[in-house]
């Protein structure tokens, strides 16, 4: 037996509690009735019985790692015991070989720290050797040592064997991905998830945007592979990650090939998407992965994703395109995404979208004949607080320097967003609205007619085509009026004054305007283009009749406006 101190004798200790400890690499043959693991306990059992005479008893608790490796200490067992030896609970650790406790020279020095530390001593009983002598211990470590080099010998006799069946194509086990089915050791593809697979592939190819998949394959209840084990266990069915995404869009397996370690080798399995299909799909993939640091996806910054439905039912996804290098933004019907036969749908560009939504509420919110009629047979004092609370809330909304918190204002009470070819109909939770109201001006208390139905707005517009482009123009709404976008209304008074100044002489140059006025030299020279705009577009924006896609945002990007009044009507106005 080994010993890693000489066992104390009886005389010094009346009984010696005795932990025995059994493993196997392996879980072939653990679900018979008597294993290697019984084996080695009764071998080890009866040894401590042998030794009752020194006092030797065996503790109860069963110390068995199955189908666990050697090399390793992350064993549930090797664990409970070593916690054991920590406590004083153990005095002897009894194993059937040294290579049980472990395969690994490190492991084992860290080992005999831990027992000399408890005063805790090691037997193995079919090796009989004693470490309290210099040639004993010589004897463990040439043991250990060789321990060490099998497990290392047959490491490399597996990574070997699974790279030669790999260059042949073969699949070496484990789970089957989604798309396939593991038959006989052979990758057999199922049709039904192989469609998933295929339409995963095309909805990207479409999108663009893994974020933005995620979303659409959400919306359409498409989910992970469904696994159901031998014991019973089932896995899968969940919504699918962005990081799976990623993976069984990289995943060659679905080409039909084999990769291993950066080589490609053709597979024994079928494919299941074509080669132009996924050759279209990594160039994207890779176009995605250069985009400029710190760019954000647009699926953070869509924020009227999930609240949209066009007329047929179908939930409306955030897209995009590029074109000529410029991104361009879209909601789109989901049957579209998908690429489906009948192409029943529709895609709007997002800004037009988001800016109508934000100028229909806040239109609304300032319109007290619509908030009478929201309010139902309220008493004449309660009505007047709620048009003061709305069309606060309405400048609030107004004077926001950025759309995407007008819109996060306006989510707060939209339930829905349904866009037909003619109108857009807003949804508005009645509760939700008057809280936003009241939150509007704390110390009013709004009270809106009581109803199950959400409160719903209709806004007329047209879908009007550019070439290629679809652009979304707000119809006209008879009983409101716009207030003029003061934004807009500034940047054109600065291109007048600032032109007058340069005609006049009372400044001599742009970069004197620009100190003057504390303003950028470039934004000067640009906005100077203004002075020559479009006598409809200068009365549309003073008057607030401008359409709904003519924001600040893209009169500045037009400057420098082409002196030609047509050509900046199909700038501005298409």
């Amino acid at each position: 037996m080994a010993r890693l101190d000489t066992v104390p004798s009886q005389g010094r200790r009346s009984k010696l509690r005795c932990a025995v400890y059994t493993r196997k690499s392996s879980e072939e043959g653990l679900e018979q009735s008597f294993n290697s693991l019984h084996a080695q306990r009764d071998a080890c059992e009866a040894f401590v019985a042998s030794q009752l005479h020194e006092g030797w008893r065996l503790l109860p608790a069963a110390y068995d790692d199955g189908g666990l490796s050697g090399g390793s200490m992350e064993r549930p067992a090797l664990k409970r015991l070593l916690e054991d030896v920590r406590s004083g609970l153990v005095d002897i650790v009894v194993v059937y070989k040294v290579d049980r406790l472990t395969r690994s020279l490190a492991d084992f020095a860290k080992l005999t720290e831990l027992f000399d530390a408890h005063g805790t001593s090691f037997v193995s009983v079919t090796q009989a050797f004693n470490t309290s002598t210099s040639m004993g211990r010589l004897t463990l470590n040439v043991l250990l040592s060789f321990a060490q080099f099998e497990r290392e010998v047959a490491g490399e006799r597996i990574r070997d064997k699974i790279a030669l069946s790999k260059r042949r194509g073969m699949w070496m086990g484990g789970l089957p991905p989604l798309g396939y089915d593991g038959v006989d050791r052979k990758l057999v593809i199922n049709e039904a998830e192989a469609a998933t697979v295929n339409l995963i592939f095309r909805c990207y190819l479409e999108i663009g945007s893994i974020a933005t998949l995620k979303l659409s394959l959400d919306a359409d209840g498409i989910v992970s592979k469904r696994r159901r084990f031998s014991d019973g266990r089932e896995m899968g069915g969940t919504s699918l990650s962005r990081g799976a995404l990623y993976q069984i869009l990289r995943n060659r397996l679905y080409r039909g090939e084999i990769e291993h370690r950066g080589e490609v080798h053709q597979g024994e399995h079928k494919a299941i998407i074509s080669e132009k299909l996924w050759n279209d799909v990594q160039a994207r993939l890779a176009n995605q992965s250069h985009r400029p640091r710190g760019s954000r996806s647009r699926a953070a910054s869509a924020p009227l994703a999930g609240l949209l439905y066009d007329s047929y039912g179908n939930r409306m996804s955030p897209t995009h395109a590029i074109k000529s290098g410029r991104r361009y933004y879209y909601y789109t019907s989901a049957p579209l995404v998908r690429g489906a036969a009948d192409g029943k749908g529709i895609r709007v560009p997002a800004a037009d979208l988001e800016q109508m939504v934000v100028t229909s509420i806040a239109d609304h919110l300032a319109d007290p004949q619509w908030l009478a009629e929201i309010a139902g047979a309220t008493e004449l004092p309660q009505l007047t607080l709620i048009i003061s609370s709305a069309q606060l809330l309405s400048r609030s909304i107004g004077e926001m320097s950025e759309l995407k918190w007008q819109l996060k204002t306006c989510q707060q009470f939209i339930e829905r967003i349904e866009i037909g070819q003619n109108s857009v109909t807003l949804a508005i939770n009645r509760a939700a609205l008057a809280e936003a109201l009241e939150s509007a001006e704390p110390d009013c208390i709004v009270s809106i007619a009581d109803g199950e139905e959400p409160i719903e707005v209709d806004v007329p517009i047209r879908l009007q085509r550019s070439g290629k482009q679809v652009r979304l123009i707000l119809g006209e709404v008879s009983s409101r009026t716009r207030s003029p976008d003061a934004t807009l209304v500034q940047l054109v008074r600065d291109g007048h004054r600032w032109f007058d100044d340069l005609h006049t002489g009372k400044a001599a140059t742009i970069a004197a305007i620009a100190k003057r006025d504390r303003q950028q030299v470039s934004h000067v020279s640009r906005n100077l283009s203004l002075a020559f705009l479009a006598p409809d577009i200068t009365e549309m924006i003073l008057t607030g009749r401008q359409p709904i896609t003519l924001t600040p945002e893209r009169l500045k990007a037009a400057r420098p406006l082409p002196l030609d009044w047509n050509h900046q009507r199909t700038l501005l106005l298409d």
